[in-house]
């Protein structure tokens, strides 16, 4: 039998087990052709009440295993991805409309996550204090408890298994609810991996499900992190909910990244470069590269060769032919891009490249001559689409810069290595490439935005101790005190 046998889930959810959910169940569509390929569970409320009181129970268990045992846990997950890899990504590249290189790094990420979690497991758990007592005196981490995760569509096995993997490494139970829309990639093959690797029963539940999922979840007493990847809009409305339940919320949001390219670039570099920024899995990413600030000088001869880049890369089904881009995920996802294209143009911005699409197929889409009203410049697009604006000197591209409300991703284009630095410093984000494009990660980094981007670097690497675990004050004394009373 295969990992991801639909056998197994197809229909189900997961609580304690495979299992049928009264929230019925919701059909996993391609995008690409509209098939359906099979069907995944939906956990209503009553399921994520359910599975969140085994979490409760099975974490104080979990977190006694040795720190041996969950290290070698997670090492074989680790494994296991890279062993199912291939079956993994053809549902990656089905289901989310990624191209085969996109699904690979996906795979080899989630089991980079898994041995860099495993390493969690082993790291001190806090120091020693002074005290002007006569005592020992410690802070000490523990698990948090119960973790909530919430991920989305675009990377869906990357932006679930980053907070799963850790959480489980540091001794915490985990309620994973996946957009259902890539549900088997971005929850099922996390699931039957732990199940292979042999974790206890009733430490990871699967919960598919949508906003009502969600905000049962993040209000269940149980649940005392909640870890969400998602719109800004959304985002709010979870963070809004965990403060008045008095529990921690890790944000992860949108952004509309800023590229910018100064007078010094290697223009050719410079154009392939910012054509993966914002054409990488049709644009569908929070890093995506969302706005090209680009010096006045060669701001025209930068957009014309970005224009013929994008009129060449090839669109289509990506499991039926080699393409750059895939589909967009679903039909309003599309229209929303194409709507912002469209009143941009509208407003006085010139169409360079693209603008069209057929069925959820969007051409990769280069605008020029936009300003501040420009809605494919002012908001997120989440779409291949790269608007253009020039600039006259460094602190008019610092003002572009910091003119939007994120404070997501930075690249910076230039020779003189040190004059980017020096730029990045005086415009706050939370991720700051020299000399690249905007979409970067890797499991050992710590990975997070600022301002309406989420609530900053608290997941990967070290960031993860502090994500998933409390500190606790702990003291010792060699015989009790006497007090005056």
């Amino acid at each position: 039998m295969t990992l991801l046998e639909p056998s197994v889930w197809s229909g189900k959810v997961s609580i304690g087990g495979w299992t049928a959910t009264s929230g019925g169940s919701s059909p996993v569509v391609e995008p690409a052709t509209g098939d359906v390929l099979d069907h995944i569970g939906i956990a209503d409320p009553a399921d994520v009440a359910r599975a969140a009181e085994q979490a409760a129970q099975a974490q104080p268990t979990w977190a006694r295993v040795p720190y041996t045992e969950r290290a070698a846990l997670l090492r074989k997950a680790g494994d296991l991805f890279t062993r199912h890899a291939e079956e993994i990504q053809q549902w990656l590249i089905r289901e989310a409309g990624s191209i085969p290189g996109k699904a690979a790094f996906e795979t080899a990420t989630a089991a980079q996550e898994c041995y860099e979690a495993a390493a969690l497991a082993s790291r001190p758990l806090g120091e020693l204090l002074p005290s002007a007592e006569p005592r020992l005196s410690m802070a000490c981490r523990v698990p948090a408890g119960v973790v909530g995760v919430i991920a989305p569509f675009n990377f869906p096995l990357i932006l679930a298994i980053r907070s799963v993997a850790p959480a489980l490494a540091l001794g915490n139970s985990v309620l994973l609810k996946p957009d259902p829309r890539t549900a088997v990639g971005g929850g099922v093959a996390i699931m039957r991996v732990f199940e292979e690797a042999g974790l206890p029963e009733g430490v990871l539940h699967l919960l598919p499900g949508g906003a009502q999922t969600g905000a049962a979840l993040v209000a269940d007493p149980h649940v005392r992190v909640i870890s969400f990847t998602g719109s800004t809009a959304a985002g709010r409305k979870v963070g809004a909910v965990a403060a008045e339940h008095l529990k921690r919320a890790h944000l992860e949001l949108g952004g509309n990244s800023a590229l910018i390219v100064l007078p010094d670039a290697d223009l050719d570099r410079a154009v392939s470069t910012a054509a993966w920024g914002s054409f990488l899995h049709q644009g569908q990413i929070c890093m995506t590269t969302g706005r090209h600030l680009v010096h006045r000088s060669i701001a025209e001869e930068y957009t014309e060769r970005l224009a013929q880049k994008a009129d060449q890369l090839p669109v289509g089904d990506p499991a039926k032919e080699q393409v750059a881009l895939g589909p967009i995920i679903d039909v309003g996802q599309r229209d929303k891009i194409h709507a912002l294209v469209l009143g941009s143009v509208e407003g006085g911005a010139r169409l360079a490249a693209g603008g069209t699409y057929q069925d959820l197929f969007y051409r990769p889409t280069v605008l020029a001559d936009v300003t501040d009203e420009s809605p494919a410049y002012a908001e997120e697009v989440f779409g291949p689409v790269a608007p253009v604006r020039a600039f006259d000197d460094l602190d008019e591209a610092v003002r572009l810069a910091i003119a939007s409300p994120y404070g997501l991703a930075l690249g910076i284009l230039t020779r003189d290595v040190m004059r980017g630095l020096e730029l990045a410093e005086r415009i706050p984000a939370g991720l700051v490439h020299i000399n690249d494009q905007t979409v970067n990660d890797e499991a050992v980094a710590p990975f997070g935005g600022v301002a309406a981007s989420g609530t900053g670097a608290r997941f990967g690497g070290a960031a993860n101790i502090e994500a998933f675990t409390e500190t606790r004050w702990i003291t010792a004394r060699s015989a009790q005190p006497e007090y005056p009373f």
